[in-house]
């Protein structure tokens, strides 16, 4: 695993069969209730992740990073996971939900869950009060940076084209300093350490794009 922040470790990378290349990312806060954001493709991490304190919670940004994993990760740490309702049916398949996530807001791990329907029905972000102050903003794959740029995930015939502009308006209302997607471009990282004022020329980079 490598460390990102004081606070915020990187599974190693999985190639999802068919498909992009991802991470998953342990947020471990003051409280010792750590997190675990998106999935990660094996056991491998597990063992370095319990001498990390364990993961109380795993939060899902959509359903395609549901897979066998997550009543792996279940069974080792005891975790809860909390995944968008929308996607209640795919996610469900794989492991029970134990908290369907559909409205904006602060629970009480001090996560602000964020709906950002676009790239799938229920794809959903997540702000985290991060070390010394720094608000990390977990993307899934709603927005990731491409070597050329700022990018939506908008696949045809797949996502919503007008659900990821209304997806960029509902970022702009946040100042992340950090973004980490879930899926990422090979020679890229996952997570991208932004400054707040360009923020949103970023997003109108994303903006761009989609157009």
């Amino acid at each position: 695993m490598q460390q990102v922040t004081p606070d915020l470790w990187e599974t190693r990378e999985f190639i999802v069969p068919g498909g992009p290349r991802t991470h998953a990312y342990l947020w471990t806060p003051p409280s010792g209730q750590n997190i675990l954001f998106y999935s990660p493709g094996s056991d491998q991490d597990f063992d370095r992740l319990e001498q990390l304190g364990g993961v109380a919670r795993q939060y899902l940004s959509h359903q395609d990073e549901a897979g066998p994993m997550l009543r792996t990760v279940a069974g080792r740490f005891g975790s809860r996971l909390y995944a968008p309702a929308a996607e209640a049916a795919e996610i469900g398949a794989h492991a029970p939900i134990d908290i369907a996530v559909s409205e904006r807001g602060v629970d009480d791990a001090g996560v602000e869950v964020i709906p950002t329907p676009g790239h799938t029905p229920g794809s959903t972000c997540y702000l985290v009060p991060g070390h010394n102050g720094r608000r990390y903003l977990f993307t899934g794959d709603t927005l990731l940076r491409y070597a050329e740029g700022w990018r939506v995930g908008y696949i045809p015939g797949y996502s919503d084209k007008d659900g990821l502009f209304a997806a960029l308006d509902t970022l702009a209302t946040v100042q992340p300093d950090m973004v980490v997607s879930s899926a990422f471009v090979n020679g890229t990282p996952g997570y991208h350490h932004v400054d707040r004022d360009a923020w949103q020329s970023h997003l109108d980079e994303a903006r761009a794009a989609l157009s």
